[in-house]
This record gives C-alpha cells, structure tokens and sequence, in this order.
C-alpha cells in the first residue's frame, strides 16, 4: 500500500466536498420534488381510475 501525499489527499478532500455539496444542492431537492411529484400523481391517477374523489359515495 503507497502513501498518499498531501496534494493528493487535499485533492479527495475537494472532491468529496464538491460530491456532498452536489448531492444536498441538487440531488435532494431533485429526487423530493419527484418523489412528492410521483405520489401525487399515483393518487391522482387512482381517484381517476378507481376510487373517485375523497368523500364521494
């Protein structure tokens, strides 16, 4: 196993902050607004389709 010398390391460093810096300022709120997104559309979908509008019947 080599060492790492310190460029190197403050090289993964960076790039381990860009990576988490990407993931809570993009992926996060990407991947909620899909998840919320989907879910509504799922129940929508079921209402159309299915059970009809809540308090209905």
């Amino acid at each position: 196993m080599k060492s790492s010398s310190a460029a190197e390391q403050q090289e993964a460093a960076r790039y381990e902050w860009l990576s988490f810096l990407f993931i809570i300022i993009f992926l996060f709120p990407i991947l909620s607004v899909l998840i919320v997104g989907g879910y509504g559309f799922a129940v929508w979908a079921m209402q159309i389709l299915f059970t009809g509008p809540p308090g209905h019947g």
